[in-house]
């Protein structure tokens, strides 16, 4: 009886939810993310127009507030303990999503996109990215259920990736060095102008894709890249295929007001990089150790709020220290070369001294 036990709690999957799900509920799935899709496409965006801080907030806030709704849907269809992997995968992928609107604005600056063109090519991207994550999602629980062994190898990578974080300065990826962008131009006709919101145009008789068609092309290369990273750490977290899926694509889907939103903040999350790599190693270890020990929903998805709610917290705090500090390194030296001028910063900050 006792060797019986621990054999069952050795076992990693066994800890995760075994639910069964109803061809029902993976069409209403897919249909609930058709539909928003398409308001967002046909109604809310259907004009081409520069999406404003405020615009973006309103919808960044809609779209979390659809992602986090969808955790009562699980509930309600599976139980409360499938309902708590899914909000910890949708934390997990929402926070590392936050480095790939940092790589979006880079490509976008680059290829000077104009504001209102933005959206659409991001429209695209995130419905590519919908299909590529399906891919890997499938493809990586296959494996997990074939070859217990890939537990590690997951494992060991998000740590890996995670020492990355830690141990190396933020990479300036120039996207015009782009080796994959260099083989698409080579082999698809290509023009420097752009003609509206459209990726292929036609000059002198001949279809030609626009700049826009470079930029999906290399928005879709990242959110690949980015994909190897996230869905083995959801996968840590939940090995039902439903779960997963849901988790990612509700957590994708507000990529793009969350785009518009912190797209020039790159400098004010200070921490964010340091966040991710802890949320990156912790659920690395807890991947490694899945056969021995499981660590429950619960203490991960306390870590991973806990983590990015700190990392962000402090990241806004540095900002703003460092916000006073030049300002006041400003109005010393204007007022440095005035006769009775202090002749340090430090004598400006330090209490007077009498007698």
């Amino acid at each position: 009886m006792l060797s019986s036990v621990l054999a069952a709690e050795s076992n990693g999957r066994s800890n995760f939810v075994d639910i069964d799900v109803a061809a029902w509920q993976w069409i209403t799935l897919l249909a609930v993310i058709a539909a928003m899709l398409l308001i967002d496409l046909l109604v809310i965006h259907k004009e081409a127009h520069e999406v404003e801080t405020r615009e973006a907030a309103i919808e960044s806030v809609v779209w979390i507030g659809c992602g986090l709704a969808f955790t009562g849907v699980v509930a309600w269809w599976f139980g409360a303990a499938a309902s708590g992997e899914y909000i910890s995968g949708f934390l997990i992928e929402k926070s590392l999503s936050i480095d790939n609107v940092f790589v979006w604005a880079l490509i976008m600056g680059y290829f000077k996109v104009p504001l209102k063109y933005q959206h659409r090519v991001l429209f695209w991207g995130i419905f590519g990215a919908l299909a590529l994550r399906a891919i890997f999602i499938f493809a990586g629980v296959a494996l997990i259920e074939r070859f217990d062994w890939v537990l590690y190898v997951f494992g060991a990578f998000l740590l890996y990736t995670a020492a990355k974080l830690i141990f190396t300065d933020d990479e300036h990826v120039d996207p015009g060095e782009s080796k994959f962008l260099a083989v698409v131009n080579r082999f698809v006709p290509s023009t420097d102008t752009y003609d509206g919101q459209k990726l292929f145009t036609r000059q002198n008789a001949k279809r030609v894709a626009t700049p826009l068609f470079a930029v999906l092309v290399l928005i879709e290369g990242t959110d690949v890249i980015f994909a190897v990273d996230s869905v083995p750490a959801v996968l840590a977290v939940s090995n039902e295929q439903f779960i997963v899926f849901a988790s990612n694509a509700f957590a994708i889907l507000g990529l793009r007001a969350l785009y518009f939103l912190l797209a020039d903040m790159h400098n004010r999350f200070a921490f964010l990089q340091q966040g991710l790599a802890i949320i990156l190693a912790f659920v690395g270890v807890k991947m490694i150790i899945a056969e021995w020990y499981h660590i429950p929903t619960a203490i991960s998805l306390a870590v991973i709020a806990i983590v990015l709610a700190a990392s962000i917290g402090l990241s806004l705090r540095y900002t703003a220290r460092s916000a006073e500090t030049e300002l006041a390194e400003e109005a010393f030296h204007e007022h440095s070369d005035q006769p009775g001028a202090p002749e340090s910063l430090d004598t400006v900050d330090s209490p007077r001294q009498d007698g």
